[in-house]
């Protein structure tokens, strides 16, 4: 069985209860409620950023069909305005007049055709602009949102890290001294435990994993010497002695 002195074992459970301060200071770092709000934002902010893609390249497509759709109907107006002013000359023949007056009347329609196809390609275009406006609207107040919660993130992560610098410095004071052997079984079984390698035995009762001691344990550590560095039979912790222990 090792052997420490009764101080070095209680010094023991100052290293241990800094080492659970700072496990959860870790555990505060890790879980932010900013975090979960980041995440959650940025991945929206990734979606709005390809909406904006998928509606610029929209309304780029529906410039061009514009353009075309106006050169178009540039092109009917030209070639109907060619012929009127033909037909006002009195150029050509009776027969050239009326292939003319009969061209305007296909003209007409076609011009007609075509601007109602360039007045829907317009109120396409104008609905996408709208659109895209819109979309970067939502990512601006998203930009703003996540930098907001980016400066609290920071706020409290300088916040939590001086804590943590803190209980690291008491820390290794409270471990100075302590003899090198002790503190080695200490992280190891540290290690093992879930961050817990030191518990009190508090009233019979292990407060690593909080069961009571049998009758038979508490004798056998009653009769130990006050240097004997004692387990306990259900979690293996190292089980220090205090005034309060119950023996």
């Amino acid at each position: 069985m090792p052997t420490a002195a009764q101080q070095d074992q209680w010094r023991l459970l100052d290293v241990q209860g800094h080492d659970t301060r700072l496990a959860q200071l870790a555990h505060r770092r890790r879980t932010l409620p900013e975090l979960a709000e980041i995440e959650r934002l940025t991945m929206r902010r990734r979606v709005v950023a390809d909406e904006i893609v998928a509606a610029r390249t929209l309304t780029s497509d529906l410039r061009r069909e514009l353009t075309k759709a106006e050169a178009d109907v540039e092109q009917v107006r030209s070639r109907v305005a060619r012929n009127n002013a033909r037909l006002q000359a009195g150029q050509g023949t009776a027969k050239d007049m009326q292939a003319m007056q009969h061209e305007l009347g296909s003209l007409g329609e076609r011009q007609s055709v075509l601007e109602d196809a360039e007045l829907e390609v317009m109120e396409r275009l104008e609905t996408a602009d709208a659109r895209v406006s819109e979309l970067e609207g939502q990512a601006g107040e998203l930009d703003g949102e996540l930098a907001t919660l980016g400066k609290r993130r920071d706020e409290a992560f300088a916040a939590i890290d001086g804590e943590a610098a803190t209980e690291r410095n008491a820390r290794a004071d409270a471990a100075a001294g302590i003899p090198g052997d002790l503190l080695s079984l200490y992280e190891k079984i540290r290690d093992a435990q879930g961050g817990v390698g030191a518990a009190r035995l508090y009233q019979h009762r292990c407060e690593g994993c909080r069961l009571e001691l049998t009758p038979t344990e508490l004798a056998r550590m009653k009769a130990a010497g006050d240097d004997a560095v004692l387990r306990c039979e259900e979690c293996a912790r190292i089980l220090v002695r205090t005034p309060d222990s119950g023996l």
